[in-house]
């Protein structure tokens, strides 16, 4: 049974949460030999290919948000990773531990157990089921970016892929739906799917949309079924029930995945304007650059001598 529909979050949950759901957009642009398309786009292949191999949403939700966040602080260093180096499924359990409870602070308490439990039981076997086709369009097609009628477009670089953007709205509305009194699952498969369409279509922005009209939304509605068709039965019918959150706020788990939405929406962006005003101070002062250890006096006589920072 859903949880009961509050109107608004609890107050001051989605201001906690903020900083570390800004830090989950550094996951679609940081990029590792085996997943050069980046973590988020490798999380969505993982979430749809376990979701099609028939696994509970439930467990997916729940076992990709643990992923996602340890790797808020340790990058590409997954399971498979740590075991190639060497470590032992449970030293490798432990450091994704520390990464999940290095930035999990904000976290409901209740939803931050979970996603602990859901990192420990997250053997990385193979899976049964490869992704479904439209995964790969989507890690393809890149987001429109800031789009207005009659006002030219602002492309960003590097630009998130759909993969992108919804597998950081399903994370995303995992960590928010305590806020809301919302079960976690079905906001996570609205993340991943209620792009579905651009498969097909290409993203022409809210700016290029409008100009379709009253034609959009049935031009929306069949590319999303042909998508849906080559679902299996069952979870086809798990990601329709998912897709009737969107457009609404009527029920507890509408708006943690709306709220999820807009807030990666925007945060996408402030990243980018985070990265361009980030100066060498930051880098020297702030994150200690030439870090603390053996060789730090040493870099910092470099600088000076260099004359690159004093």
């Amino acid at each position: 049974m859903n949880a009961p529909a509050r109107d608004t979050a609890a107050p001051g949950r989605l201001a906690e949460l903020r900083p570390l759901l800004s830090e989950l957009m550094d996951l679609k642009r940081i990029r590792t030999p085996d997943h050069p398309d980046g973590l988020a786009a490798h999380g969505f292949r993982r979430a749809w290919a376990d979701l099609a191999s028939g696994m509970d949403p439930r467990i997916v939700a729940l076992r990709e948000t643990a992923r996602a966040v340890a790797a808020v602080r340790l990058g590409g260093l997954d399971m498979d990773v740590l075991q190639r180096a060497g470590l032992s499924s449970q030293e490798a359990l432990r450091v994704l531990g520390r990464g999940l409870e290095a930035v999990s602070r904000p976290l409901d308490p209740r939803l931050r157990e979970r996603l602990s439990v859901a990192l420990a039981q997250t053997p990385e076997e193979a899976c049964h089921a490869p992704p479904p086709l439209f995964v790969e369009r989507l890690v393809q097609q890149p987001r429109a970016g800031a789009t207005y009628p009659g006002r030219p477009r602002i492309v960003v670089s590097p630009q998130e892929s759909h993969a992108d953007h919804c597998y950081a709205v399903a994370v995303g509305a995992v960590l928010v739906a305590p806020c809301f009194g919302a079960s976690p699952a079905l906001p996570f498969v609205a993340g991943l799917s209620h792009h579905l369409f651009n498969a097909a279509l290409p993203d022409a922005g809210y700016g290029g949309e409008a100009l379709l009209g009253d034609l959009l939304e049935p031009v929306m509605k069949r590319l999303t079924q042909e998508s849906l068709a080559t679902l299996p039965e069952r979870l086809a019918g798990v990601v329709q029930q998912a897709l009737a959150l969107t457009g609404n706020v009527d029920s507890a788990e509408a708006r943690a995945f709306n709220a999820s939405d807009a807030l990666d929406r925007v945060l996408e962006l402030e990243a980018h304007a985070r990265a361009a005003g980030f100066t060498l101070r930051q880098a020297m002062e702030d994150l200690e650059l030439i870090h603390p250890g053996p060789l730090q006096a040493f870099g910092d006589g470099v600088l000076r001598e260099a004359g690159v920072w004093p």
